[in-house]
């Protein structure tokens, strides 16, 4: 297999392969309004971690070797099936349904098949890297202790279920964690981060599916009009938040930094911060779903009738953990504390019982509005600092 070249950007297959965890993010958003309970979202946040520390494991892969031609390339091809029949019996990663395969062995076998080849093309990679062979030496218990875990996982029900889930996914990340990061290889800055800014908008579009396809169900009205207008916007506001400067700032800062220690940079800033902003995108299209919900379903619903619940929670709480994900990114790779993301955050947590008052889409407004109340807040403020970033970093990057 070919070495990706130092100034590599996304090819297109991996585009395609990310066409995948698309549909993986509707099924989870789907499981979780299907129950919409503390069990279903947080199982629904277990299985996002299961399809996130897949998708991490080829990002890594994808920065190493050149995937847009020869075995690569089919490797990445025959990963993609697994992934998607895993993510085809997500709506029974935990409730077999009757008839038909056992959901729970099938995505645990699929997730295995996954992480599995993708372990045997990194240890084929580093057949002349002594170093790499030994993270993959380190890293492997991990793998295959999650994995194991998770097929156990799948002979219980319930309670015990649930918590073997996390004890797996806790096993498969610690695991990463502890055994450190000093042979991992990151060739290129500018893909890693372009990869994953890349993964956010996919996260970001299924918002906007949420939106579109709960607006689709309903006789369209003017209050569902302006729910989608709203919730277009919150979008539009955490994808400026993310990609104005911050994620500049990222490629910047993993270029920037040493290379014996550019990996371990990579792994906490984006292997690991990332997380919390996807779950948070897809809490939030959670939220939303139920909005629109709520303004267009007049059978069961007034208009002024107040959002509550999980639904609101979801809401808020979804911004709030994208916004946590962001201070805590921002933090690890220009040690900055963005106070005014974090007084936002709290002012979100401060404002879910006056949210749980007012009409639902007035809650909605109301979340937008202080999103986008930062956004200008920003905008404004730092402008000179902003420019010089952006024409700063902009420039360097094309030399």
């Amino acid at each position: 297999m070919e070495a990706a070249p130092l100034d590599a950007r996304v090819a297109p297959i991996e585009l395609f392969f990310d066409l995948v965890f698309v549909f993986a993010l509707t099924q989870v958003t789907a499981l979780m309004a299907d129950d919409l309970t503390s069990r279903g979202v947080l199982r629904g946040v277990l299985i996002l971690g299961l399809l996130w520390w897949s998708w991490v494991g080829y990002a890594w892969l994808c920065n190493v070797v050149r995937v847009d031609e020869g075995a690569a390339r089919l490797a990445l091809l025959i990963a993609m099936i697994a992934m998607f029949v895993l993510a085809l019996a997500i709506p029974e990663a935990f409730d077999d349904l009757q008839g038909g395969l056992p959901g729970p062995v099938v995505v645990a076998t699929c997730y295995f098949l996954f992480r599995l080849m993708h372990l045997v093309l990194f240890w084929i990679i580093s057949s002349e890297d002594p170093g790499l062979r030994r993270q993959l030496i380190r890293f492997a218990p991990s793998m295959i202790g999650g994995t194991t875990l998770l097929l156990v996982a799948s002979q219980y029900t319930g309670t015990a279920q649930t918590a073997l889930w996390a004890a797996a996914l806790l096993t498969d990340y610690g695991g990463t964690y502890l055994g450190g990061a000093s042979g991992w290889r990151l060739r290129s800055a500018g893909h890693f981060a372009e990869r994953h800014g890349l993964i956010l908008i996919v996260a970001l579009g299924e918002s906007i599916v949420a939106l579109g396809v709960g607006a689709a169900e309903l006789p369209i009205s003017w209050p569902i009009v302006a729910g989608s207008a709203a919730g277009l916007v919150l979008s539009a506001a955490l994808w400026w938040a993310y990609f104005d400067i911050t994620a500049l700032q990222g490629e910047h800062a993993l270029a920037q930094e040493p290379e014996s220690t550019r990996a371990r940079l990579a792994r906490d800033a984006y292997s690991f911060l990332h997380f919390p902003m996807l779950v948070g995108v897809v809490v939030l299209a959670l939220g939303l779903k139920k909005v629109l919900e709520y303004v267009g379903d007049t059978e069961h619903h007034q208009l002024a009738d107040p959002l509550t619940g999980l639904g609101l929670y979801a809401l808020y709480g979804g911004v709030v953990i994208y916004l946590l994900g962001h201070i805590a990114f921002k933090w690890r790779i220009a040690h900055l504390l963005t106070v005014d993301r974090l007084v936002a955050a709290i002012g979100l947590v401060v404002l879910i019982p006056v949210a749980g008052l007012l009409p639902a889409v007035v809650a909605l407004l109301l979340v937008t509005g202080v999103m986008v109340a930062v956004i200008a807040y920003e905008t404004v403020h730092f402008a000179e600092h902003r420019e010089q970033i952006r024409h700063h970093i902009s420039t360097t990057s094309q030399r």
